[in-house]
Parts: C-alpha cells; structure tokens; sequence
C-alpha cells in the first residue's frame, strides 16, 4: 500500500464512502481511534477486511491522478517481464507491462515513491511511466517470474558464442558455463509449477522443453539443437552416468533443493531420432497427502480396502498405469497400519519417499539387488508387512503370493488397465490359480483426474451429458429424496442429486493464469474387488477379466468411470476430465 499523507487517506475514505464502498458505521469509529494514535486509517481498515487493497489501489489512482491496471488473471508475456529482473521487481513490488515510444509502463504498489520510480528508470535505462496496480495483484503477477527463462537464454547465447569460438571439451563446457543455470531454472520452474515431470525432447532443428502439470503436458519452451549436447551432458554428469554413451537408455537419479525444498529427480534417457530424449520424474516430498481419503477414495472403495488391511495376511494389489499414484496408495495404506508391533520392510525403485518406523530397501541391480533376491533377503527378516514396489516378472510374483501364504500382509503394485485385470496378469505369469484365490485380499484399480478450482461456476448438464450420466450411474443415484442421505452415505458422496431425466447441476472452473482450465491438484478415481468365494471361483477357472468385472459389479463394485460421474455430481472434477482418463473403462 503506498505510503499516504492524512490528508490523502482522508480524501481516499471519503471517495470509497461516497461510492458506497464502505460502511461509514465500520469506518469511523477506526478513523477517530487511529487519528488519535498517528496510524494509517487505511492500513487498518484492510486488515480488518472491511475494505480490500483493490478498493484502495483504485480510490488512490482517482485522488492521485494515475491511471489504475487490474493485474488480475492477467498473463504477462516473459519477455516483457525480463525488462526487469525479479529480483527487483520484488524488492519495489514493480511489474513491467510494456513498452511504447521507448517508455516503459510499469505498475507499483507505491507510486509516490520517487526513488524507487528513479531506481528502476535507471536499471531499465530508460524513462518509465508508472501505473497503480494493488499490492495483491502486484504479487500475483511476480508469482509468473517462475517462468523467467532469462538465465536459458544466457546460456543458449554463450553456448552458441564457446561453439563458435572453439571447441572445448564437453565436459569442461557444462561444468563452467550457464549451462547450469539454464537446467537449475527449468527445474524451479516445474518445481514451483508443481510438475511431476520434465520432459527434454530433440527435433531435427531446436530442442523442446515440456512439463506434465496436473497429468497433463504442456510446452513451456523452444531452445536451439545447439544447447542440447551440453544440457544433456549436465544432467548425465549429475546423474553420475556415462556422458560419451549416446547409443543406449541409460537410467540415474540426483537430487535438487528448490526453495529450502528437497526435491528427488528420477533421470530416463532415450536415444531417439534426432538425438537423446531426457525424461526428469520430480518426486516432492512435501506436497504429497499420504491420507487416503485425502487422495479421493471413499465409500465402498474405502470400506473394501480398509477391510483387506485389517487382516493379518494376504495381498493388496493396486494396478494403473505410469504415474496413476500407485505407490502414493500404498504409502497411504502402510499409514494406517503403522505401528510398533508390526515390523514393515518395503523394497522399492527407487524410495519414493521416506517414512520413519518402517524400513526401506533400495533395489539396485547393478549390485544384484534385485525385486526378487530383494524379496528372499526381506522374507528372512522376521516381518509382519511386506511392500513390493512392482511385481515386474513371474519370480517376484511367486515369492510376493509365498510370503502371503506364510502370514505375512503383503502390498504391491502392478501395471494393468483396471483392478479386475489383476487377475489374469498374475495367471499369466504363472501363479497357479488356486495360490491366487487363496492370497488375493482386495484389488485395487486407480486413475487421477484434475480437480476443480475453488473459483468456479455451475451449469446445467446438456441432454447429452444428461443422457451419459444415468447410462453409467443411474443405478447407483437415489430415486427418491428419502433415499439420499443413506445412499450417497455408501456411495461417500454427501448429496447426490435424485436421479433425473432432464438435467444434472454441474461444476467447471474459473480459467486463469494460476488455474489454466479452471482445474488445480488432482484426486484419484478408485475401483477394488474384494476377492470373496465368487471371486475366488472365477480365479480358479481362469475367468476373464470381463467376467470377474461382471460379478464384482454385480455385488457392489464402483468402476473408476462410475467413481469419476459421482466425483462430477459432487464438484470435484469434470465430464470431460472423466473421459479424458476412463474413456476405455466400463
């Protein structure tokens, strides 16, 4: 808030009563106390939220004579941010917006502060005009400067200048230049973006840089082909892996503190047309829920599970496909059941994350340690829990069912389509089919769907949707209001619409630079069958996964594409992201 005489506040004050922006009764009884004490009238009435920082920002251009620019859900474009570094941008909360006839517009939080006006006219070299901007949307538009690629394009103008001048070892080339930097602002900025991963990818003539958000890839930026050796090279070099061998995948990891934030890296590297694709997994630690209803699963899906963890033995499978949020599941489960008196060995590829009272095992198959010699040396360590990250072949998976059937409660995970695909994988690799029926607790079948913004806006759902919607879950919606309570208790969604023939209320969000698509986070869609004595018969005559989907439906299982229409009619995701996701699941 700029720095203001009485005399202005009080101008200020009297402009928002006249309009009607604020209640007088509020207001002077905080004027009469804070004059008496030399405080900021204003300040004070923000604070107590009787008038907002927009409110002021607008009054004070009109007395002051400044024109007013709401930053709100504006996108800046980067390189009209780069005319000012971020660093002081944030020092002077200043935002540049452009520049015309060689004057630089930029928007301040204090705009009667001259030697801040002085200071940035004489980084930028040029006359500025300033414009009033509130401290909130000032800041919401420093948040973009995560997407400052300036120190990229630093390193793409001195890489190209060393290639020109002469040839240096590639090595010596990563090591010194800004090379460094450009991957160290890449990686904050999915970092901060909350991107699980980055992914590096050669075309004939430039280099694509892009990032999965919220499941969802998006291109953030195009570099020339002549960074790619060198960008390439550091990040083999970090991952500890061989910088001359461009013939063969190679796999490393190496980890990054962001913002006083630990952050694993999970490198993959791909020979491709074109050169080496660079694929970085980021596995933050801090902003993972490990509560399972916190995930998404609810209901029956949640009675299921819980009830297969509460038995002293057997397996709990969790099957989708890569970075469905498999593990985080299984991490959210061995939550529940942490204790003292058990013993919890896990062994995993790599330790996604660390969790104190249970004992994890890296694998490491360069040295032997494989799932399967892993799972031997576990099974000899007295536990009462065993996590297998991935049952990968036939081996593991026999000795994952033998450690079940030896009392032990066993945890894993696999890549099929859906839980009832668990069934015939495991047949496939050889389990004999009555082990199978014999160890199998509940299976578990998961995707991940963004979720809404809190800023959001409903709408009647179309004859189409209207249509769809009842041909997946018109069985499971209430048909009476007197049955809603009881059954959106079992279904775990709290007021679930009457099932209707004409149109359902439905949830979009606000579409914004901080929530592109109106969506931000992501929840899980679940399915679990619960291998009961039907269940165990179809195992045993080697059953489809069709026909086990069939009776498990029929005795109560929600498919994830029912989950993810119920999760539509609560708010928490949309038709579109369901389809997106589940389009091939029944």
């Amino acid at each position: 808030m700029a720095l203001l005489t009485k005399e202005a506040e009080e101008r200020i004050l009297n402009l928002l009563l006249s309009e009607g922006l604020a209640d007088a009764n509020l207001v002077s009884p905080i004027m009469q106390q804070n004059y008496t004490e030399d405080k900021s009238v204003l300040k004070e009435l923000v604070e107590k939220r009787i008038i907002n920082d927009d409110m002021v920002a607008r009054a004070t251009a009109a007395i002051l004579g400044v024109p007013y620019v709401e930053l709100k859900n504006i996108t800046i474009d980067q390189d009209i941010l780069s005319l000012i570094p971020s660093e002081a941008s944030t020092r002077v909360l200043a935002v540049p917006l452009g520049e015309k006839d060689g004057i630089l517009n930029v928007a301040m939080v204090d705009v009667t502060n001259v030697q801040s006006t002085d200071y940035l006219s004489s980084l930028v070299n040029r006359p500025i005009r300033v414009w009033m901007s509130s401290e909130r949307g000032i800041r919401e538009a420093l948040e973009q400067y995560h997407g400052d690629f300036s120190g990229v394009n630093e390193a793409v103008r001195e890489t190209n200048e060393e290639n020109e001048t002469e040839q240096k070892d590639v090595k010596t080339i990563v090591q010194d230049s800004p090379i460094s930097k450009a991957l160290t602002t890449i990686l904050s900025y999915a970092a901060k973006t909350k991107a699980s991963d980055i992914h590096i990818e050669p075309l004939e003539n430039s280099l694509i840089i892009r990032c999965r958000i919220d499941g969802v890839l998006r291109r953030i930026m195009e570099l020339p082909k002549t960074v790619a050796p060198a960008l390439v090279s550091r990040i083999k070099i970090l991952s500890n892996l061989k910088i001359d061998e461009h013939r063969i995948p190679q796999d490393g990891q190496f980890t990054v503190m962001v913002d006083d934030q630990e952050i694993d890296l999970r490198i993959a590297i791909s020979p491709v047309t074109w050169g080496e694709q660079v694929v970085i997994r980021l596995l933050d630690k801090t902003g993972v829920s490990m509560e399972i209803e916190k995930m998404g699963m609810t209901g029956r899906a949640l009675r299921d599970v819980l009830g297969g963890i509460s038995r002293p033995n057997g397996m709990i499978l969790t099957s989708g496909p890569t970075g469905s949020g498999k593990s985080t599941t299984l991490y959210a489960l061995i939550q529940k059941i942490k204790s003292e008196q058990i013993n919890i060995v896990t062994l995993e590829d790599p330790v996604e994350y660390k969790m104190d009272g249970i004992n994890q095992i890296q694998v490491n198959v360069d040295a032997g340690l494989t799932f399967a010699s892993g799972l031997r040396s576990i099974l000899r360590q007295d536990p009462d829990v065993v996590m297998v990250g991935e049952i990968r072949d036939s081996e593991t998976a026999s000795l994952a069912v033998q450690a079940a059937l030896t009392g032990h409660l066993v945890f894993s995970t696999l890549h099929t389509n859906s839980a009832a695909g668990i069934l015939p994988r495991l047949l496939d690799m050889g389990i004999e089919p009555f082990l199978l029926s014999s160890t199998l607790n509940v299976v578990i079948g998961q995707r991940l769907v963004r979720r809404i913004t809190e800023k959001r806006e409903t709408y009647k759902s179309s004859e189409i949707e209207t249509e769809g919607i009842n041909s997946i879950v018109g069985n499971l919606l209430p048909k009476t209001k007197e049955e809603v309570a009881d059954i959106s208790e079992d279904l775990g969604y709290p007021g679930l619409p009457v099932k209707s023939e004409e149109h359902y209320m439905l949830a979009r969000g606000v579409n914004s630079k901080e929530t592109p698509g109106g969506y931000s986070g992501r929840t899980g869609l679940y399915e679990s069958i619960v291998v009961d004595e039907d269940i165990q018969k179809l195992i045993i005559s080697e059953a489809t996964a069709g026909e086990i989907m069939r009776v498990a439906k029929s005795k109560g299982t929600v498919t994830m594409r029912q989950d993810g229409i119920l999760k539509t009619l609560a708010g928490i995701t949309t038709i579109e992201e369901v389809n997106r996701v589940a389009s091939d699941l029944s």
